[in-house]
């Protein structure tokens, strides 16, 4: 498997009783002497001082790399079965992936004092985590969820990196079923946690928007006794979100942030790449310089702003977390070149944030390009959708819509405009926008690359960037 566990600080040792207590296992021929470093479950991460941890899914069995990783100077590997012909020691466990989760929790429950904020919803999940982290790194050491790891696997992945020193955690935990974020957030144990909103992401798995509210609901249950619950003010299933908080007894508080409620953002000005508001809590207000472009990025300071607030960080600190923040990679990254301003934005897609991002498009100068991939994950509604979403598009004063995949025909249907185009692929997407820029010579560009992760949509950012 190649998911690593790498940290970006040095972790705290294990040891051999350590392992075997959290797991239940049994060390086979005998256990090993001293400190182990890490816990990694990619074979070719595992290194002198580590204990490597075999998973089996679907399509592999790590099983099949613990020769190459005791060759590689591993201390000791924790496996479902003995494995013949190594020499380092095996600690033999029922089952890898409960294993990964027990030591996880074993990591956690050695971490008594730590803030833990833990968050989800359809859109906006990363960049309000990103937001977090900024405002948590003015106070003290944080651990941040990385990358897509934010499920049942990924989390207790992100859990073995805590550290003694960190005092602030922030979890990202993702869904693609019913009570996969019951089961997360039990293992993080959050003082503060919410729902930014409910979306059509994932649509397909959950049946409808009802079944996402209640799947990204479940994080409610389990934050702690006298914990804060986050929820959005102007969502369709606001009402629904913030019931399932108020029969959550352990609760001291309820925050809702968004028009109308007990966090918001007023006087707001949008700039091509950054905006400015007046935040508005209950513990008074202060401005806001956000790096950040679109209004929909405001909505996800709000929400930062909020569960910072339920661990009673103070304005200032909010202030300067949110100035300082940073987006992931492939949110809304901003390139320069000559005349040309391209945008990637291509880490991921819902019909939520395609919109949105249109929205940023529509601020910049020039001819305004928009380039998406096909969204995944919509189910049966994927053409419902995807025609949607090129009524909408069409909409917006763009100067040329490029769709590449599957459902481009649908978007360009939906549309119904001459500046729509559909593609079935790249590379003929890349003919088409590099003829018509020979038609624009000497003019002020802007493009917005967008798509579900599997589309790669990265790739004809970067293959058009090459040719501009």
């Amino acid at each position: 498997m190649h998911t690593s566990t790498t940290s970006t600080g040095r972790l705290d040792p294990w040891n051999s009783q350590a392992l075997q207590d959290a797991t239940q296992g049994r060390w086979h021929p005998s256990a090993p002497e001293g400190d182990i470093q890490r816990i990694v479950t990619d074979s070719r991460a595992a290194g002198i001082g580590d204990a490597f941890l075999a998973l089996k899914g679907e399509r592999f069995d790590a099983h099949d790399f613990v020769a190459n990783v005791a060759k590689q100077g591993a201390k000791c590997v924790i496996v479902e079965r003995e494995i013949a012909g190594i020499d380092i020691p095996q600690l033999v466990v029922a089952d890898g992936r409960l294993a990964l989760v027990a030591l996880g929790q074993y990591r956690r429950q050695q971490c008594q004092d730590l803030k833990v904020v833990a968050l989800t919803g359809s859109s906006g999940k990363t960049t309000t985590k990103e937001m977090l982290a900024s405002i948590f790194a003015q106070l003290g050491e944080t651990l941040v969820t990385r990358g897509n790891l934010n499920n049942d696997l990924g989390v207790p992945m992100m859990l073995l990196e805590l550290r003694q020193d960190h005092r602030y955690a922030v979890f990202e935990l993702g869904a693609n079923h019913q009570g996969e974020i019951d089961y997360t957030a039990k293992l993080v144990q959050p003082q503060v946690a919410g729902v930014i909103n409910i979306g059509t992401a994932h649509l397909g798995e959950f049946g409808g928007r009802g079944g996402i509210c209640r799947a990204k609901s479940e994080i409610y249950s389990h934050i702690q006794v006298n914990g804060v619950a986050i929820v959005p003010q102007q969502d369709d299933f606001t009402v629904q979100l913030t019931d399932v908080a108020k029969h959550q007894p352990q609760l001291k508080a309820i925050l809702s942030f968004g028009k109308g409620g007990d966090v918001y953002a007023k006087n707001i000005q949008l700039n091509a790449q950054s905006s400015q508001f007046d935040l508005v809590t209950p513990q008074g207000e202060i401005q806001i310089d956000l790096p950040f472009a679109g209004l929909h990025n405001v909505h996800n300071a709000e929400a930062a702003a909020s569960f910072a607030l339920g661990l009673d960080i103070d304005l200032k600190a909010i202030q300067t977390g949110l100035k300082q923040a940073t987006n992931a990679k492939g949110r809304l990254n901003f390139i320069q070149k000559n005349q040309y301003t391209l945008i990637d934005d291509t880490y991921n897609a819902n019909p939520n944030s395609m919109r949105a991002a249109a929205d940023v498009l529509t601020q910049q100068q020039g001819l305004k390009v928009m380039v998406i991939g096909d969204i995944g994950e919509l189910g049966d509604e994927s053409q419902r959708e995807h025609f949607a979403l090129g009524q909408a598009l069409s909409s917006k004063p763009l100067d040329l819509i490029i769709s590449v995949g599957e459902f481009a025909q649908d978007v360009k249907q939906g549309a119904d405009a001459e500046h729509v185009h559909a593609f079935n692929n790249q590379a003929d997407a890349l003919v088409f926008l590099q003829d018509w820029l020979n038609t624009q010579p000497n003019q002020a560009i802007s493009f917005l690359f967008k798509g579900s992760r599997y589309t790669h949509m990265e790739n004809l950012l970067h293959a058009l960037l090459e040719s501009l």
